[in-house]
């Protein structure tokens, strides 16, 4: 079989994940041997291996204890749109795109006090180590997991108010916007920047996934006359999710 310039394990691999894409391995199929793979390709044990631990970090293959390696279902990718929060609306944006998607969305969170961490500290604008809230959320579509999000407020803005604790009390799961709004502080801009990462061992084992698998991540701060007033890390499965933005032309 004539190859191009590339290594080995990745030539072997290309041709693997071709076959997996266009249905000659289709899902649940098992991956060839090691043995098999060494002989149909003229390579090497080690090249062989390495050719199957590159389809796994891709995750088009996963192992089965004492079975083999074989072939994952590709779930097809669903929508979570960002379309920013509008007012007069249902609460949250989540809740606003839930809605509107005609998705069976619910959600649980826990709220406590922590010291904000430097990183934390920085997207606030206060001193590390000031005392934030720390609300951990995780929204699920039809009782499956689909997103994470850890959302930080400085005590010195919210505490002793009525909306320190962001799902309860009388504006409870009301959303930044209305929440600071009811303590006079007007939000007017809010930033989003999108990468991705591989998944934490404790984000996968919430929203299902093997190790390596990516997720994006969004990192979302509201702020108000230029003040960051709440910041949010924002998880989402990347090989289930894509991320649709819907921005207004002004």
């Amino acid at each position: 079989m004539a190859f191009g310039e590339q290594p080995a394990y990745l030539r072997v691999a290309g041709d693997l994940r071709r076959k997996i894409v266009d249905g000659s391995l289709p899902p649940h199929a098992r991956l060839p041997s090691q043995a098999r793979i060494r002989e149909e390709y003229g390579v090497s044990d080690t090249v062989a291996l390495e050719a199957r631990k590159v389809l796994m970090a891709e995750g088009l293959v996963e192992g089965r204890s004492g079975s083999g390696t074989y072939v994952r279902e590709q779930p097809v990718p669903r929508r979570v749109a960002r379309s920013g929060y509008r007012s007069g609306g249902p609460s949250t944006p989540f809740r606003q795109e839930q809605a509107e998607a005609g998705a069976r969305g619910t959600w649980e969170s826990g709220s406590e006090q922590t010291a904000a961490p430097a990183p934390i500290a920085e997207r606030l604008g206060i001193e590390p180590g000031e005392r934030v809230m720390r609300t951990r959320y995780v929204f699920r579509d039809a009782g499956e997991a689909m997103m994470l999000s850890t959302s930080w407020e400085p005590l010195a803005l919210t505490g002793r108010t009525p909306v320190m604790l962001p799902e309860e009390g009388p504006l409870g799961g009301s959303g930044v916007v209305d929440r600071m709004a009811a303590i006079d502080v007007v939000v007017d801009n809010v930033v989003e920047e999108v990468g991705a990462r591989p998944g934490l061992a404790e984000e996968l084992l919430v929203l299902g996934g093997v190790p390596g698998h990516v997720v994006l991540v969004i990192g979302r701060t509201y702020y108000a006359s230029g003040r960051p007033v709440e910041t949010a890390d924002v998880v989402v499965p990347a090989d289930r999710y894509r991320l649709a933005y819907h921005l207004p032309v002004r």
